[in-house]
């Protein structure tokens, strides 16, 4: 009987082949243009992709495909940022390659140091310090101020921040045996979370606190003991909720604009209503790469990149990236579920969940399904600090995709 047997290089090599016809489009395109960053661009994009892969499949026994989901997502998204503008393409890529440099820091130092998970109030210092530098250096942008000036490079401490989150949940369920012994420890440990989230809403960061909610109320639902802490946390997040309706009028016209956009077509809807209209004039194949006009929406490249790449390449391409983060997540959920580290397990869920709040907040946004908010899709969107945080929680997944015996040694060795 013929057996069909599918090599693990072949999806690195259809992505390689996808790449290429993707960028033959561009320069058919942009025929007039074709200058020597064109080819250093593309040229890049394709040896980066296919280099990190090959790499990864040499060093890693882990899980093989969520950094091919990964690096797809970011070919698609770069190649769109790169055709709406020239330079924003060309520092996406300069991002992207430093996100990778930081993928596999993230991974041989977490998977050859074995003291990640002892350092909780170091990871709670860190979190608060980013917190405080945030206001002292940061700036008001859309509303809130997220964003810091270093050397003439912006940076968002939150996107570090929601990381060292995960750690500090890890570290406290992993461990439970040990917290019992401090009285009330799991109150301390929700105070400590909201904490973050007031800090969040002080900078009205909301899409943030979000994240931050949803995270931390998946992992409590798993692994807390005393179920009234769950009830607890949803009270406070519909008390939150009501809170920064009345408190934040920019919250207030994101909800008028959700509900009936069309009536403020233009002025506060015209992006939400510019974006719909993307997606519908794309059709089920798009109007073809370098044919639409992403830029009468306002930031396509960053947080409307989903309707940008709809108009152009289709709504078929839509749900593709749509399946991509979904099978990026089931990975990552099935990841957790069969690692017996107890600590790496929760990190895997804790990661999963992130990625999977954060594209349903902003594809659900840009659906208009749900209230819009300033967050970006990892791993597509235009923006540093988004593209290395993502590449960071990704380098944790690897390692939590792999065997870990002898850290489930040296973990139980020391609750002795």
């Amino acid at each position: 009987m013929f057996t069909n047997v599918i090599s693990e290089k072949t999806p690195r090599r259809l992505l390689f082949l996808y790449e290429i016809l993707t960028l033959l489009l561009l320069f058919v395109y942009q025929k007039d243009n074709i200058d020597r960053y064109t080819f250093v661009t593309g040229a890049g994009l394709v040896a980066i992709i296919y280099l990190s892969n090959y790499i990864l499949l040499k060093i890693s026994n882990g899980d093989n495909y969520i950094f091919l989901i990964a690096t797809m997502l970011m070919s698609i998204g770069v190649i769109m940022i790169y055709r709406i503008d020239t330079q924003s393409g060309i520092r996406q890529l300069i991002w992207i390659s430093i996100g990778i440099t930081f993928f596999y820091i993230t991974y041989f130092i977490l998977k050859y140091i074995k003291i990640w998970d002892r350092f909780i109030y170091l990871y709670m210092g860190i979190a608060y310090l980013l917190f405080l530098l945030t206001f002292i250096l940061g700036t008001r942008t859309y509303g809130a101020i997220n964003w810091i000036m270093i050397g003439g490079i912006s940076f968002q401490p939150a996107e570090i921040t929601k990381i060292l989150l995960v750690f500090i949940i890890a570290i406290y369920y992993s461990n439970q045996e040990r917290f019992k012994d401090i009285k009330y420890s799991s109150y301390y440990l929700m105070a400590i979370v909201y904490s973050f989230i007031g800090l969040l809403f002080l900078q009205r960061d909301l899409g943030m606190s979000v994240i931050f909610y949803s995270i931390f109320f998946a992992l409590q639902f798993i692994y807390e003991e005393d179920r009234k802490l769950i009830y607890i946390n949803l009270g406070l997040a519909l008390v939150g909720a009501i809170i920064g309706y009345f408190l934040f009028s920019h919250v207030r016209i994101r909800i008028q604009t959700w509900i009936n956009p069309w009536k403020y077509i233009d002025n506060k809807g015209y992006q939400i209503t510019q974006s719909l209209f993307a997606i519908a004039e794309g059709g089920f194949f798009g109007k073809g790469l370098g044919l639409g006009h992403p830029y009468f929406i306002p930031l396509a490249y960053n947080d409307f990149i989903f309707a940008a790449i709809c108009e152009e390449l289709g709504v078929f391409t839509g749900i593709g990236i749509i399946m991509l983060f979904m099978i990026l997540v089931y990975r990552g959920f099935k990841i957790g579920m069969e690692q017996e580290n107890t600590f790496f397990r929760i990190l895997a869920l804790g990661i999963s969940v992130l990625f999977g709040v954060q594209s349903f907040i902003i594809l659900g946004g840009v659906l208009k399904v749900i209230p819009l908010t300033g967050i970006t899709l990892p791993f597509m969107a235009y923006g540093g600090s988004s593209i290395l945080s993502s590449f960071i929680a990704l380098g944790i997944l690897q390692v939590a995709s792999e065997d870990l015996e002898w850290k489930v040694e040296s973990h139980e060795q020391g609750k002795e």
